[in-house]
């Protein structure tokens, strides 16, 4: 395949707004666009195209230096004045294959993107951890890079990001903005944030959280008056309090928890679903503000369970269950019914939630 074939179709997705592009051999093309998966008019990709592909995407000049060395490959890609791709390049059955993550070159605001106004208060925030989290694909890096791009036009502080790789580029307005990859840059997240602590930074974002020495660097910089923000891999708030818990050993558990208590002031949990109009995709948020008594419940193990029970009744903070989020989406007809009801966490309830409020 030649070079401008493959600008075309990346170019084609761009504009169609897809979210992914997938390359396989013996198929053509595919486009994610609103979850799920469409073949371009293409003729089926052959070896030789998966080969260029893959070269192409791992900027190896050397063709056959790529063939006997690339096995798998993380990066980025960029098309000049169309967009940004993360890019994986693998092999499956001994062959090549591709996965591009489509990211524009603007990071959006929280009005276009359709998140919760809270985030605002959440982002101007001078200390604390701040958690993103969702499925793979469900805009984590994307509502990072909101909140961002919102601290960049409100404060005049110091940066840091540490992603695998970077995604968004930040254009300079009142903060300093220092981007740092993991390879090219830095050796991995634990020796970049360690490093971050002596480089005068007042906001770290972390593109990832994969491992106990990861988080608890995280929770050291926010006891130390830093805002520092991450990713985790978790599809709703308890989930990811379990899961962070779960990176240490049990003896350390409850220290973890003390410190979790004390630092962590907001969890967003994120879910897309496509719009009814069918113009792409909007989030629905799960929202938990660390108030005095979310604090006693992260502390103590006995009361965790009680987390969203507090989350449901303190909508007037800016909290919020999927469910309840849900509901409003459907009565602004942003999203269907049917698409509710299959995203809800306990769907009886939800279409009871729906009766009441009517």
């Amino acid at each position: 395949m030649p070079i401008v074939n493959l600008s075309q179709i990346l170019t084609f997705a761009a504009e169609k707004e897809a979210s992914d592009i997938h390359f396989q051999v013996g198929s053509p093309p595919l486009l994610r666009h609103q979850g799920e998966l469409y073949p371009l008019k293409h003729p089926p990709l052959t070896e030789e195209d998966m080969a260029l592909i893959g070269q192409t995407l791992a900027k190896y000049p050397d063709g056959e230096k790529f063939k006997k060395e690339v096995r798998d490959y993380d990066g980025s890609f960029a098309l000049a004045d169309v967009a940004r791709f993360r890019v994986n390049v693998y092999r499956q059955n001994g062959r090549f294959a591709a996965v591009l993550r489509l990211i524009p070159f603007k990071p959006r605001s929280f009005e276009e993107l359709n998140l919760p106004h809270v985030l605002e208060r959440i982002s101007a925030l001078k200390r604390g951890l701040i958690l993103v989290t969702g499925a793979t694909g469900n805009g984590k890096s994307t509502t990072l890079a909101a909140i961002i791009n919102f601290i960049n036009q409100k404060r005049r502080v110091h940066i840091i990001t540490i992603e695998d790789p970077i995604e968004y580029l930040f254009e300079k307005n009142l903060s300093v903005i220092s981007q740092r990859e993991i390879g090219p840059d830095t050796e991995s997240f634990a020796s970049a944030l360690r490093a971050a602590l002596r480089q005068d930074p007042d906001v770290l974002m972390v593109g990832e959280l994969r491992d106990h020495m990861t988080i608890d660097t995280c929770l050291k910089a926010a006891e130390t008056g830093h805002l520092v923000m991450a990713s985790i891999h978790t599809p709703d708030v308890m989930r990811t309090l379990n899961r962070v818990l779960s990176y240490f050993p049990a003896d350390v558990q409850p220290s973890v928890r003390q410190r979790l208590s004390e630092n962590l002031v907001a969890i967003i949990s994120q879910q897309l679903l496509p719009r009814v109009d069918r113009r792409g995709m909007i989030p629905a948020c799960e929202v938990m503000l660390v108030n005095k008594t979310i604090e006693m419940c992260i502390k103590n193990p006995d009361k965790t369970m009680e987390i969203m029970k507090h989350v449901a009744k303190n909508r007037d903070l800016g909290m919020q269950t999927f469910d309840q989020h849900l509901i409003e989406l459907v009565k602004a007809r942003k999203i269907s019914m049917d698409e509710a009801m299959t995203a809800a966490e306990q769907a009886d309830q939800l279409e009871r939630g729906m009766t009441i409020e009517e």
